[in-house]
């Protein structure tokens, strides 16, 4: 049997063969090393309280914040040559939302939360790697080839996808849905669980959504999609980003392309990546089939 279809580190090829038993406990073992960085990173996040809250999660509330300041020089230079724009279209001024807390152990639960949140985004890099041990051994050579960097560009897109919510989106939502109303005579009380809720769903979600390549890669690899398909169903994801777009912004054009453009230039690099993966693997079944 050639090189190409033996895995490249087996138990197999060392004479020895792992039960289910074995496999589980390796498992076991992957899965306790990813906890224990998540507990000791949760620890760290937990006793540096004042940056993990002042600095980092309730930042985005204030105009004062980097990216509200950034937005509105944006704005302003746009404006300049693009008149469709306003010069403060993005300008957050003396926006500071007050957040209340009603539950008794509220705010030391909210703490344990943010800690482990904290602690799961920080060692997202760590827990890829632990995955790819566990799976490496059972891939054929050429598999760990095509798999190559996939922990690296797993973790960068994740944490790509976190930074860019939490500097773009998360701002644009928390200002748009803490100043809205339905009346003068209604005012906004929000919760501090409310917000948190926010800021964690928008955050870990764009995260996701910001492996859509991997994902692209993997599936057109075992042949599930495949690039014609993205490209037939293109207009339907527009339409959805779009959407996507206009809920968690402002109401006007320019925040929602801000938002929408880095989405759908993430579908078409999964398309890229998708024609040149189903290409690859063409030319395979067909020397295959020689």
């Amino acid at each position: 049997m050639s090189e190409k279809t033996l895995p490249e580190n087996t138990e197999a090829s060392e004479g020895k063969e792992m039960t289910f038993w074995d496999h589980l406990e390796e498992l076991r073992w992957h899965l306790v090393r990813s906890i224990a960085a998540i507990i000791i990173l949760g620890l760290v996040a937990f006793l540096n309280k004042d940056i993990l809250f002042n600095d980092i999660i309730l930042a985005p509330k204030s105009s004062d914040f980097i990216s509200n300041r950034a937005l509105c020089e944006i704005s302003k230079w746009i404006s300049s040559f693009w008149t469709v724009v306003s010069s403060d279209a993005l300008c957050v001024e003396d926006f500071n939302l007050t957040l209340i807390n009603i539950n008794m152990a509220g705010q030391f639960l909210i703490h344990l939360y943010i800690s482990m949140f904290a602690g799961i985004i920080v060692a997202i890099p760590y827990i890829i790697w632990e995955v790819w041990s566990f799976i490496k051994p059972a891939l054929y050579k050429h598999e760990q080839q095509y798999a190559r960097g996939a922990v690296f560009w797993s973790s960068f897109l994740f944490l790509f996808g976190i930074s860019f919510s939490y500097f773009i989106i998360v701002p644009l939502a928390v200002m748009f849905l803490g100043t809205y109303n339905v009346s003068e005579t209604v005012a906004n009380q929000i919760s501090l669980n409310s917000y948190i809720s926010t800021v964690v769903s928008l955050t870990f979600a764009v995260g996701l959504v910001f492996e859509l390549p991997i994902f692209v890669y993997f599936l057109t690899k075992v042949g599930i999609i495949t690039p014609s398909f993205m490209r037939k169903n293109r207009r339907m994801m527009i339409i959805v980003v779009l959407v996507i777009s206009a809920i968690i912004t402002p109401p006007d054009v320019f925040s929602q392309i801000l938002v929408a453009f880095p989405l759908l230039g993430l579908y078409e690099i999964s398309i890229i990546i998708s024609g040149r993966v189903y290409k690859k693997r063409m030319e395979e079944m067909g020397e295959g089939q020689e």
